[in-house]
């Protein structure tokens, strides 16, 4: 079995460094941050992942393991390397890869032997041919030197079983020995069922972002609807679960609602937009500024509606926001739609009062200035109006009749389509929800 390093201890490194360790493999995990090693050392993860902790500690504990600040080290420790480092959205939209060149050229150097380098890094189409001519020049193994790329498809929240049990490994290739040591890593995914699909580089840096641009796509789509159903009178969740039965459509990704954010998807079909531009085909993905377009407006037309419902300003309107992570089971607050809307709330005057089950310190960190409040009902003192943002379960068992007692008007503006409405109209709330008739 290969030994593997990981470059990188943000939400992919070190995910992907503890899974790998818990499929048997020995890890030694790099990053040039000295405080996230330590952390990570101890085991304690930096963010917040279901399952995640238990399983570093886990494997820490079994020595199968290890973190380290040396690139020496892992050069000589490892068979295989990962790089696993962040592509951030750049000038124009462009994903910025100097983290990646920056990992690629610290471990180059220190390359004196056979052994293969293998990006899982969300990038543009063309990077990996960069990185392995790079890789080459610097190494002193030269051609010996071997690249693949394998890109990540890590939902959040379910990171652990993505990693573990992927729905499909994709591996971009130039050589019949990478992929032999590719399959090697993976075995224990692949006998367990994982379908793993092997192609050359090029066709490897798409698929990440081709999936993400038709899943923002679908989002956007029903998104569109909603607001149509909005106009019309009509109900976008039975639009959305009649959609949904056609098997060429699915019901996956067509839930209605406030958006997408993260650190994926948005940044993602930007960067592929950038890329369409540059080889001269941008005109083929326009569509992609009209997906873009249309997600950001939910988060302008749940603010419209708090405004309504607020009789037409929210100056000194105190507003209880439920959720502030960009989706449940996450602390991820990048590029967060709720987030967002608080921004907008708070512009216009009103006093937000923030609850989110795990994701209020790093919103704190982001914006300080807003209220948190640790429980639904301290947030919902005196409020009134009660925004519902984020989809965690525990919203779901809110009992309306009780949170009626703290609030000083009973509405709630459900911005992702997924509470009960037929309850908290019978506890005497008046309830929106985008895409659905009224109803109070």
């Amino acid at each position: 079995m290969p030994r593997v390093t990981v470059v990188g201890t943000g939400y992919l490194g070190l995910t992907h460094a503890i899974c790998l360790a818990d499929l048997g493999h020995d890890v030694l995990a790099i990053d040039v941050d000295a405080e996230k090693i330590a952390k990570a050392a101890s085991g304690t993860a930096p963010f917040f992942e279901p399952g995640l902790e238990p399983l570093l500690r886990k494997n820490l504990d079994a020595g199968r393991l290890r973190f380290t600040l040396s690139f020496a080290e892992v050069a000589v420790f490892g068979d295989v390397h990962f790089l696993c480092v962040g592509t951030p959205e750049g000038k124009s939209g462009r994903a910025d890869l100097s983290a990646v060149h920056a990992a690629a050229a610290a471990l180059a150097p220190h390359l004196s032997g056979p052994c293969l380098v293998v990006g899982k890094s969300t990038v543009p189409v063309g990077t990996a041919r960069q990185v392995l001519a790079g890789l080459r020049t610097a190494a002193p193994a030269g051609d010996a030197v071997d690249l693949a790329w394998n890109p990540e498809f890590l939902r959040e929240g379910f990171a652990v079983q993505d990693s573990l049990a992927p729905d499909r490994i994709v591996l971009g290739v130039t050589s019949a020995d990478a992929e032999a040591r590719l399959r090697e890593v993976y075995r224990a995914p692949v006998e367990a069922g994982s379908p793993l699909l092997v192609m050359d580089l090029e066709t490897a840096e798409l698929v990440k972002v081709a999936a993400n641009a038709f899943l923002a796509t679908k989002i956007s789509f029903i998104n569109a609807m909603a607001e149509v159903c909005e106009q019309s009178g009509a109900d976008v969740m039975a639009l959305a679960d009649a959609l949904g039965r056609d098997a060429r459509i699915g019901r996956r990704f067509l839930s209605p609602g406030l958006g997408y954010g993260g650190g994926c998807l948005p940044k993602d079909i930007r960067g592929f937009r950038a890329t369409a531009a540059d080889l001269g085909v941008d005109s083929l993905v326009s569509w992609l500024g009209t997906v873009d377009d249309i997600n950001l407006g939910r988060r302008e037309r749940v603010v419209e509606l708090a405004r309504e419902a607020a009789g037409g300003s929210l100056a000194g309107r105190r507003v209880a926001v439920l959720g502030v992570a960009f989706k449940p089971n996450s602390d991820d607050v990048r590029d967060s739609p709720s987030l967002a809307v608080c921004d907008r709330l708070a512009a216009e005057g009103a006093i937000v009062s923030v609850h989110d089950p795990v994701a209020m310190p790093t919103a704190a960190v982001k914006r300080p200035s807003l209220r948190y409040a640790p429980s639904v009902f301290e947030a919902a003192e005196h409020a009134d109006l009660v925004l519902h943002l984020t989809e965690w379960s525990d919203y779901r068992a809110i009992d309306p009749a009780a949170l009626a007692q703290v609030v000083a008007s009973r509405v709630i503006i459900d911005a992702r389509c997924c509470l009960d409405a037929d309850a908290w109209r019978a506890a005497n709330w008046t309830v929106h929800v985008l895409g659905r008739p009224a109803v109070s």
